[in-house]
Parts: structure tokens; C-alpha cells; sequence
């Protein structure tokens, strides 16, 4: 009966003396864990010291706008290649103050976007005017069929020429 008494008092002793152990183990885990942390904070704040340093103020932005193109450089006010020649067509009609930007053509519903040389961009459902007299009437994946008259259209592709058919297609 003693020999078991002193095999469970063994046990008991060694069990309570890992724990102990164990306990200044995880101890030891943590502190260098914060102490890894700090590390890291302080390497982040000199990388961002570094940087603020070589950087200085903020970037300038450029001064065009990479979303609008070529208008915004200061060049011309029409922004299309006009095809016809008629001074009359050019002032009288819309569409030539404008680029095609895109193209959405869907089983129900087809979309056309088109931009002006200021940046607007203005988005037209089939059978809807861009202005009085001129109607998207048809869409192919290359360019959008405007009409102008009973059987005069315009059409405009992604090389922003506008020419003047009497065919829709």
C-alpha cells in the first residue's frame, strides 16, 4: 500500500511541475510574441517614414482627363471625322459633336453610349433621340444607325467616322 501511496505522490509531483513548466513556456510565448509585434510596428512606421520622405506632397493628377480621350487636350471641338461634307449637316445635327464609347445589344434591349467632347456621356435606348429629328433606329457590333430623315441616316462606328447612307443596314 506505501508503494502506491508513493507512485501516486510521484505522479501528482511530476504532473504539478509540468504545469508549472508549461505555464512559464507560454509566458515565454507570448512576450516574444509582443516583442515580434513591436518589431514589426516600428519596421512599418520607418517604411512609411521612407516613403512620406521620398514622396513628399501628394502626386499632381495630370491634367487630361484619361477617360474622355484626345478632347480634353485642348483640341478642336468636334470630335469626329466627318464624312459629309454639307456646313449645313454639321451645324444642324448633334451626333457629330460625339464619339461612340459602347455598344450593348441584348435579346429585349440594345444600348448605345456615346461622349462629347466635355466629357458627358449620354446613353440611348433603341428608338430614342439623341436630339429632335435624330433616332437610334438600328445597332450592329461596329456601329450605330442614327436616323435623320424618312430615308436619310447617319451611322458612326468606334473610328468615330460619321457617314451619311440611305441604307439602314
Amino acid at each position: 500500500m506505501n508503494f502506491f501511496k508513493v507512485v501516486i505522490f510521484l505522479l501528482i509531483s511530476i504532473l504539478s511541475i509540468n504545469n508549472v513548466f508549461a505555464d512559464t513556456t507560454e509566458q515565454d510565448i507570448l512576450e516574444k510574441a509582443k516583442e515580434i509585434n513591436k518589431k514589426i510596428k516600428k519596421q512599418q512606421s520607418d517604411k512609411t517614414k521612407n516613403i512620406a520622405s521620398e514622396v513628399g506632397e501628394e502626386e499632381p493628377l495630370p491634367l487630361n482627363d484619361p477617360f474622355v480621350g484626345d478632347a480634353s487636350l485642348g483640341g478642336g471641338t468636334t470630335t469626329a471625322t466627318i464624312v459629309s461634307d454639307s456646313d449645313e449637316d454639321r451645324s444642324g445635327l448633334s451626333l457629330y459633336n460625339f464619339k461612340l464609347v459602347g455598344i450593348v445589344t441584348g435579346e429585349y434591349e440594345s444600348y448605345v453610349s456615346l461622349i462629347n467632347s466635355s466629357g458627358e456621356i449620354v446613353t440611348l435606348q433603341m428608338n430614342e433621340e439623341l436630339s429632335p429629328g435624330v433616332k437610334l433606329v438600328a445597332l450592329n457590333p461596329d456601329e450605330a444607325t442614327f436616323e435623320k430623315d424618312a430615308d436619310s441616316y447617319l451611322k458612326i462606328n468606334f473610328k468615330n467616322q460619321i457617314k451619311e447612307t440611305s441604307d439602314i443596314y
